[in-house]
C-alpha cells in the first residue's frame, strides 16, 4: 500500500484551538503543522461557508494592496498573452494552429486559479468556437492540472474523517488519478468491505482564491451595469447566482446531498447511471463516491471498440438533460466531457455534483412554451414568452419585437447543430438586445453554460446532431400527458387559432410525441378524457365538438356525393341531382383526423383492447356522462338546425320556381 502520513504531532507538541462558528466544531492542530488547516478555518471565519457578498466585500475593502495585487497577477499575463497573438498575426503566422500558443493559453488559466479554469473548461467544450489544437489542450483542464501535495491530501482526510488513510483504505494510488479545479481524486479500496472508491480531496487555500475573484469580477460586473448603456442584464445577480454555486461546489456534504437527490429524480432513466456516496467517509473537504469504470464521452474511437455508440450515449444526456431542466428543474449545471463516462456496459455515468441549480415551475412551463411556439413558428406567442421568462418587462412594446424573433428563429427546426444551435441561437439574441430592451435573469445563465456544454459535446461526436428535433418529441409528451394547468392551457393555446382547432398541430404533436421513450398513448388517452369531462376543459370541448361535427357532416356529404354520382353517372338516374362533397378545407381535415387514427393505432405503446378498457372505465365517472350528454345534446342540436336549413332553403327554391317572371 503506497501511502505517505506525515508524522504524528508528540503530546508535547503545542495545539491550536479553533471554533468554527457555523457548526460549532472544535479543532485542536499542531502549531506547526496548522498553516494550511488554519487558513481555511479563519478564511472561512471571515468569509462564510456560504456565499455571501456582502461579506466579501466587506472582507477585501480593508485589504486594498492584497485586490490590487490580485489585479496585476491577472492582467499582467493576460495582456502579454494577447499582444503575443497580435504580433503573430502581424508576422503572418497561423494563430489558430499554433500549439505553442495553445499551451501558453492552458498554462495561463492554470496559474490563474480556479474561476479561469472554469472559463476554460466552458471553452474546451466549444469545437464550433475554439480552433481544434487550443481545444485540445483546454480539454487538459478538465481533470488534468497540477495536483498539490499528497501529504497535505493525507492530513485533510484525517482532519476531515477523523482517521488516517491507512485505517480507512487498504490501497490508495500514490498519486492522483485525476486534478481539476476544485480538488484531486485518488482511486482506493475501502478497508471495511473491499469496495472500490474515489476519494475527492479539495485543493488547499480553495475559498481564499475564489473569493478575491469574485470579489473583483462583481466589482467590474456593477459598474459595467452604470457604465455602458447597451447593459441592460443584472450582470451582478448573474454573478452572485454562479458564486453560490461555485461555494456550494466547494461543500463536499452539499455535493454528496445533490447526488443522492440526482439520483432518487434520474436515476430511473434508462441507461443513465448515478454512483453511490459513502456518508461515513465524507465530510466539507473531503468526499467517498463509487468508484465508476469508463471512458469520457468525447473518446469516440474508444468507446466504438467496446461496442457502443458514442451518439446514442449523447441523446441519453440529452433526454435526461430535459428532464432536469422542464421536468423536475433540478439539473446538473457543469456537465463537461471529464464529467459524462460511457460505462463499459453502455451506460452514461454523470460525476461531480457540485455544480448544480434549479429551475423554478413558471420558468420550466416558459421554457416548454418557448420550445413549442419556436418549431411552430408561432413569434407572436413567442414575444410573450419572453416577457413571462423575465427576459423583457411586461410594459415593453411586443410590435416590433416580433419580426426580430422571426428573423433569428425562422430555419430552427431544419437546421443542424453546426449551422443553427443554441450557441447561434444566443448570440443572434445578443445581437437584438442593444436593439430592444431585453435582459438576462441571473436563473438562465447556468442553464445556458449547461446546455452549450453539453451540446458542444454533441457537436463533437455528431456535428449534425439536431437538438430541437431531439427534444421536440420530449416536449410534445409533456404537453399530451401533463395535467398542469399551465401545460393545459399551452395546450388550448397551440391547438386553437381565432376560434379555429387547427388539427394540423394535433397530428404534429402526436407523430413527435410516439419518438419520446416513455410516451403512452393509452396515459394520454386517459388524461385526454379526464381533462375534457372538466370545467377546465369547457372550452376545448365545446370546440372539439364544433370540429368533430363539421368532420362527421363532410364525411356524410362525400358519401351522398359518391352515391348520388353513381346513380346519375353509372346508372343513369339523370332525375336524382348531385349532392356536393366536403369543400377542400373539410377534406383536409378529414385527411389529419385519418392520420391521426393511423397515428394512435402505429406508434407511442397504443392498445386498442386498453383503450377500450380504459374507455369504458372512464364512461361511469360522472363528469365524462355529463361530457357524454353534453356532446349528444349539441350534436342533436346542430343536426336538427341543419335539417331545418335544409328544409326552409329548399321550400324557398321551390317557392321561387313556382312564382311568374316579371
Amino acid at each position: 500500500m503506497n501511502i505517505k502520513i506525515p508524522p504524528k504531532s508528540t503530546p508535547t507538541e503545542k495545539k491550536l484551538v479553533l471554533v468554527d462558528k457555523v457548526d460549532s466544531t472544535i479543532v485542536e492542530l499542531p502549531v506547526q503543522k496548522d498553516r494550511n488547516r488554519l487558513l481555511e478555518l479563519t478564511t472561512s471565519e471571515h468569509l462564510g461557508l456560504r456565499y455571501n457578498p456582502l461579506g466579501i466585500a466587506s472582507h477585501y475593502r480593508k485589504r486594498p494592496l492584497q485586490v490590487w495585487k490580485r489585479i496585476f497577477t491577472v492582467l499582467a499575463p493576460v495582456i502579454s498573452f494577447a499582444f503575443g497573438l497580435w504580433w503573430d498575426t502581424k508576422l503572418g503566422k497561423n494563430v489558430k494552429g499554433d500549439h505553442r500558443r495553445a499551451v501558453q493559453l492552458r498554462i495561463l488559466l492554470t496559474n490563474l486559479g480556479p474561476a479561469y479554469i472554469k472559463i476554460g473548461q466552458a471553452l474546451s467544450t466549444r469545437p464550433d468556437l475554439v480552433p481544434p489544437v487550443y481545444l485540445e489542450e483546454l480539454t487538459q483542464l478538465q481533470d488534468k492540472l497540477p495536483p498539490f501535495a499528497n501529504e497535505l491530501a493525507y492530513q485533510f482526510i484525517e482532519e476531515e474523517l477523523g482517521a488516517p488513510p491507512q485505517d480507512i483504505y487498504t490501497e490508495l494510488t500514490p498519486d492522483p488519478i485525476a486534478a481539476a479545479s476544485l480538488g484531486q481524486v485518488y482511486k482506493a479500496k475501502l478497508k471495511a468491505t473491499g469496495e472500490e472508491v474515489a476519494v475527492k480531496v479539495q485543493r488547499p487555500d480553495l475559498r481564499e482564491r475564489i473569493t478575491i475573484d469574485l470579489y473583483i469580477l462583481r466589482r467590474l460586473c456593477a459598474w459595467g451595469q452604470k457604465a455602458i448603456r447597451q447593459v441592460r442584464s443584472d450582470l451582478v445577480g448573474i454573478l452572485d447566482e454562479l458564486g453560490e454555486r461555485i461555494f456550494e461546489e466547494m461543500d463536499y456534504v452539499n455535493e454528496g446531498e445533490n447526488a443522492e437527490r440526482f439520483f432518487q429524480l434520474y436515476g430511473h432513466l434508462k441507461d443513465v447511471y448515478v454512483p453511490k456516496i459513502y456518508w461515513e467517509y465524507t465530510n466539507r473537504r473531503v468526499l467517498t463516491m463509487e468508484w465508476i469504470n469508463g471512458i469520457k464521452l468525447t473518446q469516440v474511437e474508444e468507446i466504438a471498440a467496446l461496442g457502443i455508440d458514442a451518439r446514442y450515449l449523447v441523446e441519453v444526456g440529452v433526454q435526461c438533460s430535459l428532464r432536469q431542466l422542464l421536468e423536475h428543474g433540478f439539473f446538473h449545471a457543469d456537465p463537461h466531457p471529464g464529467n459524462l463516462l460511457a460505462t463499459y456496459d453502455g451506460k452514461l455515468a454523470y460525476l461531480d455534483f457540485g455544480m448544480m441549480s434549479e429551475v423554478q415551475p413558471p420558468q420550466r412551463y416558459g421554457l416548454i412554451e418557448a420550445i413549442v411556439h419556436v418549431v411552430n413558428r408561432d413569434f407572436d406567442a413567442l414575444a410573450h414568452d419572453y416577457v413571462k421568462l423575465d427576459f423583457l418587462t411586461p410594459d415593453v412594446d411586443l410590435t416590433p419585437i416580433i419580426p426580430a424573433f422571426s428573423r433569428v428563429f425562422a430555419d430552427a427546426q431544419g437546421a443542424s447543430v453546426a449551422d443553427l444551435n443554441i450557441k447561434t441561437i444566443t448570440d443572434d439574441l445578443s445581437n437584438l438586445m442593444y436593439e430592444y430592451p431585453f435582459r438576462v435573469p441571473p436563473y438562465y445563465a447556468l442553464i445556458i453554460r449547461s446546455l452549450v456544454t453539453l451540446e458542444g459535446i454533441a457537436i463533437y461526436i455528431d456535428p449534425n446532431f439536431k437538438v430541437l428535433s431531439e427534444a421536440y418529441p420530449y416536449v410534445s409528451k409533456r404537453l399530451l400527458t401533463d395535467p398542469s394547468p399551465e401545460l393545459r392551457a399551452s395546450l388550448k393555446d397551440l391547438l386553437f387559432k381565432d376560434g379555429r382547432f387547427r388539427w394540423n398541430r394535433l397530428e404534429n404533436l402526436l407523430k413527435n410525441a410516439r419518438n419520446s421513450s416513455d410516451y403512452d398513448s393509452n396515459q394520454a388517452l386517459d388524461q385526454g378524457l379526464e381533462f375534457l369531462a372538466s370545467e377546465r376543459g369547457a372550452f376545448i370541448r365545446t370546440k372539439l365538438v364544433d370540429e368533430l361535427f363539421k368532420g362527421l357532416d363532410a364525411f356524410g356529404r362525400n358519401i351522398m356525393h359518391n352515391f348520388t354520382y353513381l346513380l346519375r353517372e353509372r346508372v343513369g338516374v339523370t332525375a336524382i341531382t348531385e349532392t356536393p362533397g366536403a369543400s377542400s378545407e373539410e377534406q383536409e381535415t378529414l385527411e389529419h383526423i385519418k392520420n391521426i387514427i393511423k397515428i394512435l393505432q402505429e406508434g407511442g405503446n397504443f392498445d386498442a383492447s386498453k383503450a377500450i378498457e380504459q374507455i369504458s372505465k372512464t364512461i361511469v365517472n360522472p363528469n365524462v356522462q355529463r361530457l357524454g350528454q353534453q356532446i349528444a345534446s349539441q350534436v342533436a342540436q346542430k343536426a336538427i338546425a341543419r335539417v331545418l336549413r335544409e328544409l326552409l332553403v329548399t321550400e324557398e327554391a321551390g317557392v321561387r320556381k313556382q312564382l311568374p317572371a316579371g
